[in-house]
């Protein structure tokens, strides 16, 4: 139920699994996404919001692209993208960590920046380093094309994805001294036959699921911590304001009663 962190379920998680393509020097990371993609579509539902068909698309995709890209990475990375689109104007955001093995993803369709071109951001948190960030521009509102080019731009190797059938995809990635040739000729055919064509050796098996984390009792010690003026401004007269969570869309709600209650009970 909304705004009721205590129904909250544990979303069921993803198995992804990572190969190595002996003699070609690749790594191939594949899973089925219907658990993620029910779990979003679960998420929406829980808080009223409404995606076109061309934004579900893209949001669902994207999952899916940072998700395998994310298993091929080490463990204590975790990976934003976003993706400023100017046509119609809106931003697709997705975000994900390996530790703690979820990912999540929105649209912005409000108070939008315009650039002069679409942009891609990648932003890679490492504890302990600064944060790494790479811009690509991009021309097409397909996430596996933009994934793609971001690995030909920024990590200066091919990476590709495949739809494999229904809810399940593949991506190769080269490795060093990888057969450039064949995983530039690799199709969705070669793909669904590869487990009988080529050697593959199960390196890893990682969990994904659809979750954020936010909820009701993360906006409070935010909210609290602010000056009296600036709470008059934020609630403007009303006893209620609404709060919105920057990473999934979940959309809440905030009372002064609440606030107070909180605030008369956290520790000084």
């Amino acid at each position: 139920m909304l705004n009721d962190p205590g129904k909250d379920t544990e979303n069921e998680p993803i198995e992804v699994r990572s190969y190595f393509v002996r003699e070609r020097n690749a790594l191939l990371v594949r899973a089925d996404f219907t658990a993620i993609y029910t779990d979003f579509y679960l998420h929406l539902m829980q808080h009223g919001i409404r995606l076109d068909p061309e934004q579900d698309a893209a949001v669902k995709d994207g999952l899916a692209a940072l998700t395998l890209h994310l298993a091929s990475r080490p463990w204590n990375e975790a990976v934003a993208w976003t993706l400023s689109w100017q046509d119609p104007l809106q931003n697709f955001f997705l975000t994900g960590s390996n530790r703690l093995g979820n990912v999540v993803g929105r649209v912005f369709t409000e108070d939008i920046r315009e650039r002069d071109r679409n942009l891609f951001v990648s932003q890679v948190n490492v504890p302990g380093q600064e944060p790494r960030q790479s811009f690509v521009e991009v021309g097409r509102l397909d996430f596996f094309a933009v994934a793609e080019e971001y690995y030909r731009q920024s990590e200066q190797r091919p990476g590709r994805y495949f739809r494999y059938g229904g809810d399940d995809f593949v991506f190769v990635s080269a490795q060093p001294d990888c057969d450039l040739g064949w995983l530039e000729g690799l199709d969705e055919e070669a793909i669904r036959e590869i487990d009988r064509t080529e050697t593959l050796s199960l390196l890893e098996r990682r969990a994904y699921r659809f979750h954020c984390g936010c909820g009701p009792e993360r906006i409070y010690p935010i909210v609290s911590g602010m000056s009296e003026a600036t709470l008059e401004s934020v609630f403007a007269g009303s006893e209620v304001v609404a709060a919105g969570c920057p990473r999934c869309g979940a959309r809440y709600t905030i009372t002064r009663e609440a606030l107070e209650a909180y605030r008369s009970e956290a520790p000084r």
